[in-house]
């Protein structure tokens, strides 16, 4: 009776033993319901310089909430550069967004980005970020050079925008008509600016001394029958400083 007990106890073991491997490998074998996300396609059409596929390919593989953050990264510069390349500067932007809060340290990020914020016409902050990526990187070449021309582009627009609709005269000493004429209309006294800029510049960079007589005889006729012609019958003011504009940068070469 013992021994039957035994056996029968020997039994129920091998029993629950073999329940057990069968449960275990059962659970290996189950298949994974989130594969491994290989970032290797959208990457070869970034290099490949395939606009379609990396919109496509990054596209799908961004959509994975478990793709490694580093290959999110890849994946959004990729995309975004796309984005700007198509004129989309919102959404690249929205990218490049999204890269820096994953790693605000990315230099490249912010210089990439700032070239997309100057395309969309905010130089500050272009210049902001060409700053950050300076910040992050000193040696960064491309963020020291859209940094400068940058600075230096809104440094220029601010200069214009200081001297809008102000002739190369002193306006509040303008006795003759024809000046109080010209600083009475915007568009007058900004091209008046143009044309004294324009001779100013030509005689600085004139090559012989014969040429700068030359211009400055040129010059003094502009104005005098500018002054003498102005308010007669079929003369046109603007149409006379705009010719006067195109023969001096006739000779300048601009």
């Amino acid at each position: 009776m013992a021994m039957a007990r035994r056996a029968a106890g020997k039994i129920l073991f091998a029993l629950v033993l073999s329940a057990l491997a069968d449960a275990a490998f059962a659970a290996g074998a189950e298949p994974d319901k989130d594969p491994q996300l290989d970032p290797a396609p959208c990457l070869a059409a970034a290099a490949a310089n395939d606009d379609d596929r990396v919109i496509d390919l990054c596209g799908a593989l961004l959509a994975h909430e478990k793709l490694e953050k580093a290959d999110r990264i890849k994946a959004l510069l990729a995309r975004a550069g796309v984005f700007a390349r198509r004129e989309k500067y919102s959404d690249a932007i929205d990218d490049y967004d999204t890269v820096l809060r994953l790693d605000p340290a990315l230099a490249d990020a912010f210089n990439a980005r700032g070239e997309v914020w100057r395309k969309k016409g905010n130089g500050p902050r272009a210049v902001s970020d060409f700053a950050a990526a300076l910040k992050r990187n000193p040696e960064h070449a491309a963020a020291r050079a859209n940094h400068r021309s940058m600075a230096q582009e809104l440094e220029r627009l601010g200069a214009l925008k200081a001297v809008a609709g102000k002739p190369s005269f002193d306006c509040a000493a303008a006795r003759r008509p024809v000046e109080k004429a010209i600083c009475a209309r915007p568009e007058l006294a900004d091209l008046d600016r143009e044309v004294h800029g324009s001779y100013v510049r030509a005689v600085e960079e004139a090559r012989a001394p014969r040429e700068v007589r030359t211009l400055k005889r040129q010059q003094d006729e502009f104005i005098a029958r500018r002054n003498a012609q102005f308010g007669k019958p079929g003369y046109d003011l603007q149409k006379a400083m705009r010719e006067r504009l195109q023969q001096i940068n006739g000779i300048d070469g601009y």
